[in-house]
């Protein structure tokens, strides 16, 4: 659980895109994953100055972890959450469990830095996380979606966070956004599938992560129906469609039937000219429902 260069750009982000940090909440006390001179690269390609003592006090004040920087940005109180005292949290409480009453509606900002998939009652711990915040509050979450088998319980797609963080649950979706786990990686918004009536897929072989910010808008009970996947609720999915997708082309056949080391050969030597920018930064994907995000 941590905050890289990603992870503090992603927060910085935030801040500009008008969440409060007044009333912070981690999910996991997030460590933080990067040296003085990135943290100061970070605030300076989001428009902000950080100074090299202020630099090296958010990385020390509380040993590498990241409450002098949710200080930073606006914080006036940070509480933060775990299953055990290992890290020093400051509440313990496993997340499989309802979160207690004196937590609901406190927070302004509650942060899943790459915890929740490591968490078996994902549907409890995402209602704790939806519960504790006020109207008004945003959940912001960093957390894996492509290429981390083993990492944790879960990988999760962008639909279910769309799905989750509805209206009927008192939410709205600002901001998913997805990226591989570089440094200086590229940021693409991601569709909402129910709004572009079309599964969105991504085919890649590198760490992916998702970016999620969600603001919470009335206080409804939430998850009192299940989310479903949206294609299966408005019919839009066409399986005729799917399986033709799924046909390799006509190229593709004639290059299968080759020789395993000539095919080899023609597919890498195509690559070299087929590929876009998009699937040079991302992967395999529709670029109609992945729009690239400057920072």
């Amino acid at each position: 659980m941590g905050l890289d260069t990603n992870g503090v750009k992603f927060l910085l982000d935030a801040k500009g895109a008008g969440v409060s940090f007044a009333k912070s909440a981690m999910i996991g006390r997030q460590f933080l994953y990067l040296d003085q001179s990135e943290l100061q690269a970070c605030f300076k390609l989001l428009g902000e100055t950080l100074s090299a003592n202020e630099a090296k006090a958010i990385i020390e004040e509380y040993n590498g972890y990241a409450e002098q920087l949710l200080y930073q940005v606006g914080a006036d109180a940070v509480d933060s959450f775990d299953a055990s005292d290992y890290e020093s949290a400051s509440v313990i409480h496993d997340f499989n469990q309802p979160i207690g009453q004196e937590h609901k509606g406190k927070y302004t900002m509650v942060l899943d830095g790459g915890t929740l998939e490591h968490i078996f009652h994902f549907p409890n711990a995402i209602q704790n996380c939806m519960e504790m915040l006020e109207v008004g509050g945003h959940f912001l979450s960093i957390t894996p979606t492509n290429n981390m088998f083993g990492h944790g319980f879960y990988q999760f797609c962008p639909e279910l966070f769309y799905r989750i963080f509805s209206i009927e649950n008192g939410f709205e979706i600002e901001e998913i956004i997805t990226f591989i786990n570089e440094p200086n990686s590229a940021w693409y918004k991601v569709s909402d599938p129910q709004i572009v009536k079309k599964r969105v897929k991504l085919i890649n072989n590198r760490e992916t992560y998702l970016l999620v910010r969600a603001k919470k808008v009335q206080s409804v009970p939430v998850l009192v129906k299940p989310p479903q996947q949206s294609d299966y609720v408005i019919n839009y999915w066409d399986p005729e469609q799917e399986r033709s997708e799924l046909k390799p082309s006509m190229a593709r056949r004639v290059i299968n039937n080759l020789p395993k080391p000539l095919g080899s050969f023609i597919s890498n030597f195509a690559q070299l000219f087929r590929k876009t920018s998009l699937q040079k930064e991302l992967g395999i994907a529709n670029p109609l429902y992945f729009k690239k995000k400057n920072l």
